[in-house]
Order: C-alpha cells, then sequence, then structure tokens
C-alpha cells in the first residue's frame, strides 16, 4: 500500500503592484481601537525605518509599489489598505466611520483619479481593503465595527462579484484584514474567535483546510499578512502560523512592524492592491 505523499506544495509567486503611503506624520494621537494608547510614546523614525524594510521586502521580491504623499494631520494615512478597493480597474473610495480618519478617503480617491482610474464615491461606510479581501470565487467582507452592511451590496453591485458577508465580534480584531488573510486563491488563515458564531461556521464550510490561528499570532497582528501566492510577510512573533505556512509550501518572511501596531496596523494594512482591469 502507497503511503500518503509528505511533500510539500509548491507555491508559486505572483507579481503584485501596490500603494502604499510613508508614515511621515505617523502618531497614537487620539484612540479609535483597542490598540491605540495615546499616552504611550511613538517613536516616528523607529515607524519609518520598519516601514521602509516592508518596502524594500516588496521590492526585494518583483512586486511593484507605488507611493501616495502623506498628508499632516492624518497619522493613520499609512494604512494604505483601507483607503479605497480596487478590482478589475474599478475604485470604490473609503468613507471612514471616525471623524478622525474622514479625509483619507478623499485623499486616496485623488490619487486614483489621478492616475486616471474610474473612481465610485462610496455611499456607505466601508473601510477599504480593510474589510474587502478578494479571492477568485468570492469577495470576502467585513463588518460589525467599521464597515456597514449596505455596503457589502454596493460593492456586489460595483464589482459584480458574488460577496459573502462576515460579522467580527471582538473589537481588537475591528477589520477583516486584522482576523483573516488570503493567502493563495482560496486558500485562507484565520482567527475563529474574532468571528460570530455563524460566521465560523460560513468559514469552516467554505474554507475547511484553512490555516487556524491560535490566540497569541492573532494577538501579534499575524493574521494582518501580505501573500503574493508564496510568500508570506508577516509578524515575526506569530511563530506558530509561521510553522503551519512552512508545512503547507509557503515561505513566510517575518516583518518587524511593532511601532504601527501601536496604531493597530501591521503589513497588510500598509499595502493597498491595486488591480488594474485584465490586459490593461
Amino acid at each position: 500500500m502507497s503511503q500518503p505523499s509528505t511533500a510539500r506544495p509548491v507555491r508559486i509567486a505572483r507579481a503584485r503592484h501596490y500603494l502604499m503611503c510613508r508614515p511621515t506624520y505617523f502618531d497614537v494621537s487620539y484612540s479609535i481601537n483597542p490598540w491605540m494608547e495615546p499616552d504611550k510614546p511613538t517613536d516616528n523614525g523607529v515607524a519609518v525605518l520598519q516601514w521602509e524594510r516592508l518596502v524594500n521586502l516588496l521590492l526585494g521580491l518583483g512586486h511593484r509599489v507605488d507611493q501616495i504623499d502623506p498628508i499632516a494631520g492624518l497619522p493613520d494615512m499609512v494604512f494604505a489598505a483601507n483607503g479605497a478597493t480596487m478590482v478589475d480597474g474599478q475604485v470604490l473610495s473609503a468613507r471612514f466611520r471616525h471623524p478622525q480618519r474622514q479625509q483619507e478617503g478623499p485623499a486616496y480617491a485623488a490619487w486614483f483619479s489621478a492616475q486616471g482610474y474610474p473612481v465610485r464615491t462610496a455611499e456607505h461606510i466601508n473601510e477599504g481593503e480593510g474589510d474587502f479581501l478578494l479571492t477568485p470565487t468570492a469577495l470576502l467582507a467585513g463588518t460589525g465595527f467599521r464597515t456597514d452592511p449596505a455596503a457589502h451590496t454596493e460593492v456586489a453591485r460595483l464589482f459584480g462579484c458574488r460577496v459573502q458577508t462576515l460579522t467580527l465580534v471582538d473589537p481588537r480584531f475591528y477589520h477583516l484584514d486584522t482576523a483573516l488573510a488570503v493567502l493563495d486563491g482560496d486558500e485562507i488563515m484565520y482567527y475563529p474567535a474574532a468571528f460570530s458564531p455563524a460566521s465560523q461556521q460560513v468559514l469552516r464550510e467554505l474554507y475547511p483546510t484553512a490555516i487556524v490561528a491560535d490566540d497569541h499570532d492573532a494577538l501579534v497582528f499575524g493574521l494582518n499578512a501580505v501573500s503574493d501566492g508564496r510568500h508570506v510577510l508577516l509578524a515575526p512573533q506569530a511563530t506558530t502560523l509561521i510553522e503551519r505556512l512552512w508545512a503547507r509550501g509557503f515561505v513566510p518572511i517575518g516583518v518587524d512592524l511593532s511601532e504601527l501596531l501601536k496604531s493597530g496596523g501591521s503589513a497588510k494594512c500598509c499595502t493597498l492592491e491595486l488591480r488594474p482591469r485584465a490586459g490593461a
């Protein structure tokens, strides 16, 4: 009788195109999530150095990185993933829930317009790729703390894709991309306790072979990761996730963004994927 294969799957990286924003004005001067403690000191210089390492890693892996100019008074603009959602060359602007971040939406929309992309101004509150994660078969859409459920219908109508609503219940995981990452195709990793019981059931049914994060790896933001289908950039402290990624054939790369975590963000929060129309 033949023995089951123990060979690691062969993963293929795909070149990506990201928009990012230098944390020139990064600071924790207000609190809109449990991670943000304005009384604790932040080091802007360290934040910039950590962010630059993330950029250099992405460039070194063959990806393209464009940059939007940071704006004084918008310390969270570094979290580019929240700025918009782009699918097949179409852009839905972000419309932030909290007033401290609301000017970021128009700033990102202006950048996309200047590049010649059609931009639709959002009708409903949504926080971009913070709550919208694209897979080949569905757009996974978070709600519970930031993005309105009505925005899920809006993105389905604009992008013409199937949308799967997922409800977040733990305020520490206030955006979908803090509790779930798309790795390759329909392969994901996620933290069950961040989701409502009904959403946990949906995830188990849709992704029975998903990598499941433990408490520790979720709380160091190991799921706020960037994957090109082979390489996965994530918090180096997420040791169990790193082991599980290796076992699945991925190449995990630790990137320390601990200074940005003081505002509740890590690698994925810093990267907004640009998806032009096929053939463009």
